[in-house]
């Protein structure tokens, strides 16, 4: 009988594209057989900022109903998926502050040995949808995390070209997410939850 895998999607949407990529991401993991935890960071933002756009308003209020991550999220996961759209190369502070809140976690060790990835989102082709990845496992290499990125494994890499992760270009907000967005993100939730599947089968979990 194959492993029981638990995947949790965390992550932080300000208008909405990552919200969108995130919730194709756990429908995938749900169909590749995990049980899976959607989880939005809290939103740190002042309310006047958030009024000065209307997209904002409205991603707030739709994904009223997803639950906030919590650490136990963290306890509960064999796999973690974080989401962030790129702020100057980096991840945003929303989702920093979350993962700061995790150090007690990780100073006993319950951050460690799961299987970790990540999707992004940015206005231009080059607008730091790497570095923000790479920043994000920056942060899994300290959890002794094990990192399982989509790589160029399945033939849709070749298009969307990033092996990172799963990645959108938004523009300014007028680029919805797309085909080849959706395509990458069920090749690397499929990928994850392989893997978190075999690792938990070997170690006998």
């Amino acid at each position: 009988m194959p492993a029981s895998v638990n995947v949790a999607v965390i992550y932080y949407s300000a208008t909405g594209t990552i919200t969108t990529m995130a919730k194709a991401i756990a429908r995938d993991a749900e169909a590749a057989g995990a049980a899976v935890r959607l989880r939005r960071v809290a939103e740190l933002a002042p309310q006047s900022a958030i009024d000065t756009n209307p997209a904002w308003v409205a991603n707030i209020e739709a994904t009223a109903d997803i639950p906030e991550a919590t650490p136990d999220d963290m306890i509960w996961a064999d796999a973690v998926i974080f989401g962030s759209p790129t702020r100057y190369g980096n991840v945003t502070a929303q989702l920093k502050q979350f993962l700061d809140t995790l150090g007690g976690l990780w100073q006993q060790g319950q951050l460690a040995d799961k299987i970790y990835s990540g999707f992004t989102a940015s206005a231009t082709l080059h607008g730091g949808q790497e570095t923000t990845l790479l920043a994000l496992y920056n942060t899994i290499h300290h959890f002794g995390g094990i990192l399982v990125t989509p790589g160029y494994t399945h033939e849709s890499k070749f298009v969307d070209g990033n092996p990172y992760g799963t990645s959108h270009v938004s523009g300014s907000g007028d680029l919805p997410v797309n085909e080849q967005t959706l395509t990458a993100a069920r090749v690397q939730a499929e990928r994850v939850v392989r893997f978190t599947r075999a690792i938990k089968a070997g170690l006998g979990d």
